[in-house]
């Protein structure tokens, strides 16, 4: 397993290759990341921007959104797939962030793993990006190159993921290591092929050397 001086090499190198790093989804006000993360469940954030525009222009607020039917909801985020369940969730997640939230989305993991449709991934999202606390948002990227990197070994399991990286990367650098595994496994280090030969990792990496 890699150690905390590792982690603060690749974190370094990350960091060269992508100097700029940020959640690939577009919102404005907490509220509307939470929708989105909840659509981007098996959607690329691509279809899910495209499909938020239209709903956050219909639903400016988050007391417009619990005040519209599941049903409405479910008409225009429908392309992203699985569009009953996540309009449920939504409607669910905005009338309870207004009943017992006082309209702000809460801040603790407890609190957020309440909210229907929230996960550990949602909630780090959240906690990471809105209220910038340590957070390791393990991903589909997340996880495929921790465990290409050495910090997992053969497991697929989220969490397990998620509280091996916590361990070693330094905690105000894990939001922003796991957004820039997106970056890096979108780009170099694919589900398909790892493309060593353009790795900025190429001589920290296990699968390389």
């Amino acid at each position: 397993m890699r150690t905390k001086a590792d982690a603060r090499r690749i974190v370094e190198a990350f960091k060269a290759a992508y100097p700029v790093s940020e959640c690939s989804l577009t919102y404005e006000q907490a509220w509307q990341l939470l929708v989105s993360v909840r659509l981007a469940a098996q959607c690329t954030d691509a279809r899910v921007n495209i499909v938020t525009q239209e709903l956050f222009t219909k639903y400016p607020s988050l007391q417009a959104l619990a005040d519209a039917s599941p049903e409405a909801i479910e008409a225009i985020v429908r392309p992203c797939g699985l569009g009953k369940s996540k309009a449920r969730d939504l409607y669910g997640m905005a009338n309870m962030v207004m009943r017992e939230y006082g309209g702000k989305v809460p801040e603790s993991m407890e609190d957020l793993l309440r909210l229907p449709g929230v996960g550990r991934k949602s909630a780090n999202l959240i906690r990471g990006d809105i209220f910038h606390l340590p957070a390791v948002v393990a991903d589909t990227h997340c996880i495929r190159l921790s465990n290409r990197m050495g910090f997992v070994r053969g497991t697929k399991d989220p969490v397990k993921v998620e509280r091996a990286l916590a361990k070693v990367l330094p905690p105000e650098e894990s939001n922003d290591f796991c957004h820039r595994c997106v970056l890096h496994g979108r780009a170099v280090c694919t589900a398909r092929k790892a493309m060593c030969d353009q790795c900025c990792l190429a001589d920290l990496c296990p699968k390389y050397l």
